[in-house]
């Protein structure tokens, strides 16, 4: 049975929490395990069906916990953010996965990161450059473990539903939107597909950028 690690499941409804009800409705054969902050949230997510830990995920004990659950078939998706998310949590992530003998991980972060630096205007930089430059650390860490790894940089992120037209770009200058759903829904596709090729793409919905 394939076990998966979902870390930045929330509330709000982003990617993550997109992610795991996508699971639920395309592998209800799969096992979800989630990280939230919340004790509410994690008993709305256990009525799912849906294993929750309630904690932080710089929290290196709690982490250890979680992977004793991974089998030979575990996959670890992060789309964490904030102070600690861009890059302490995925740090102790990485490690902890490591350690438990996890294999293979898709970090999500975004446009802007690692070698797209010079994509981003100087306006880019300036607002919300501390953040890439913080995701970016994560993706070197990520690349430079042992873990099999897929790296993902969506665009501009919306509300919306699945529209099936996200398209992956690698070394190449894109701008763009995706939704949330979207995204969640080329993370899976990723997944059914094994395509961990230790490569970082960038993600945007062309119609989007056309049509928004």
């Amino acid at each position: 049975m394939k076990t998966l690690f979902i870390f930045g499941v929330s509330p709000n409804q982003g990617t993550g929490y997109q992610l795991a009800q996508l699971v639920r409705q395309r592998h209800p054969d799969w096992r979800c395990i989630v990280l939230v902050r919340h004790a509410d949230f994690a008993k709305q997510l256990s009525q799912q069906g849906i294993a929750t830990y309630v904690g932080d995920a710089t929290n290196t004990t709690l982490l250890n916990a979680m992977f004793e659950h991974a089998g030979a078939d575990s996959v670890i998706v992060s789309t964490l953010g904030g102070e600690t998310g861009n890059y302490t949590a995925q740090r102790k992530i990485i490690d902890c996965a490591e350690q438990a003998g996890i294999t293979n991980m898709v970090l999500v972060t975004s446009l802007g990161c690692g070698d797209s630096w010079n994509t981003l205007s100087a306006r880019a930089k300036q607002a919300f450059g501390h953040a890439v430059r913080e995701k970016s650390l994560a993706e070197v860490w990520l690349q430079t473990s042992s873990l099999s790894y897929l790296i993902l940089r969506p665009g501009g992120l919306r509300n919306g539903e699945i529209t099936y037209s996200a398209q992956c770009y690698f070394n190449q200058e894109v701008h763009g939107f995706i939704h949330r759903a979207e995204l969640a829904n080329t993370i899976l596709t990723k997944i059914e597909n094994k395509q961990f090729d230790n490569c970082a793409y960038s993600v945007v919905d062309p119609h989007l950028a056309v049509h928004n």
